[in-house]
C-alpha cells in the first residue's frame, strides 16, 4: 500500500457505523448528494469518494482497477479506521465498515477492494464486475472528452434525461467538468478483467440493463449473490427512480434502522 494516493472524500454524519460511497464513470462523490442525508438519518457516518480522474482527486494517466482499488484502501484506511486503530495495510486492523456501495465503474473498484475492506455488506449498482480491455487509447480517450464535453450543460442534461433535478443536473455537470478522460481510458487500455461479490452481497439492476444482462444476474445468483431489478431505471438507478431504489435496500434505508 506504500505510496498510494489519497482520495478526496465527502464526510457527513458521525458515530462507528460507517457507509462508502463509490460512484460510477464520470461521476463524483456529489452523485450520492441524495442518498447521504438519508443514510446520515440511519445513523451512519458517510464517507463517499472521489475516485481517482474524478472529482477533486488525483489524476493517474496509467490508472488500473487494482490501484484505484489501492487508492479506496489507502484513503479509507486514513478516514475510516478509528483513532489509535492503526493502519488497515500493515498491522491487520479492521476497517469499521457497516457497508459499501458502488455504481458502475466504482462497484468494479469496490469488488477489487472488498477482501481487504471486508464491509458487513457490499451493494454493487448496475455493474458486472467485468472489463473489456484492449481499447485504443487515443480512441477512447477522445470519445471520453466528446462525451464529458457534452455532459458539461445542465441544461443539456435535463434535456436528455428528464428525470434529472436542478440539483442532479448541476452536480453531474460539475463532475464532467472535473473528469480526466486520460485516467479514465487508462482503466480499458490494458487486460480484461474480472472481479467477484461475495456470497451475502447484493447486486441491484435496471431492467433491461446494458450492463448486467440476465445471465449476469444468474452468476451472480449462482454465487449466494442477492439480485434486485427495477424495471425501467436507468443506469444511475437511484436518480431515476430514488424511492423504489431506496426501496430495494432496507438494510441501508428502512426508517426501523434510526
Amino acid at each position: 500500500m506504500t505510496g498510494s494516493v489519497l482520495l478526496n472524500v465527502i464526510e457527513a454524519g458521525e458515530g462507528d457505523r460507517v457507509a462508502v460511497l463509490l460512484h460510477g464513470m464520470m461521476g463524483s462523490a456529489e452523485s450520492w448528494h441524495r442518498v447521504v442525508p438519508l443514510l446520515v438519518e440511519r445513523g451512519f457516518r458517510v464517507l463517499a469518494l472521489d475516485l481517482p480522474g474524478h472529482g477533486l482527486s488525483p489524476r493517474d494517466p496509467e490508472l488500473t482497477i487494482e490501484t484505484a482499488a489501492d487508492a479506496v484502501v489507502a484513503t479509507l484506511a486514513q478516514t475510516a479506521l478509528p483513532p489509535g486503530a492503526g493502519s488497515a495495510a500493515g498491522d491487520g486492523a479492521a476497517f469499521p465498515l457497516a457497508v459499501a456501495v458502488g455504481h458502475s465503474f466504482g462497484a468494479t473498484v469496490l469488488a477489487a477492494a472488498a477482501p481487504r475492506l471486508d464491509p458487513s455488506l457490499a451493494v454493487y449498482v448496475d455493474a458486472p464486475l467485468a472489463l473489456q480491455g484492449g481499447q485504443d487509447r487515443a480512441s477512447l480517450i477522445s470519445q471520453y472528452e466528446h462525451d464529458r464535453r457534452a455532459r458539461m450543460s445542465p441544461a443539456e442534461l435535463r434535456r436528455l434525461r428528464p428525470f434529472y433535478s436542478v440539483d442532479d443536473a448541476t452536480v453531474e455537470a460539475r463532475a464532467a467538468e472535473r473528469f480526466d478522460p486520460p485516467t479514465a481510458a487508462s482503466v480499458s487500455c490494458g487486460e480484461d478483467g474480472h472481479w467477484t461479490a461475495a456470497p451475502g452481497s447484493i447486486v441491484v439492476r435496471a431492467e433491461p440493463s446494458a450492463w448486467v444482462t440476465d445471465e449476469d444476474a444468474r452468476r451472480f445468483e449462482h454465487g449466494g449473490v442477492t439480485v434486485r431489478s427495477i424495471p425501467g431505471a436507468a443506469h444511475t438507478v437511484w436518480y431515476s427512480h430514488f424511492e423504489v431504489f431506496t426501496a430495494a435496500l432496507p438494510e441501508l434505508f428502512a426508517p426501523s434502522l434510526v
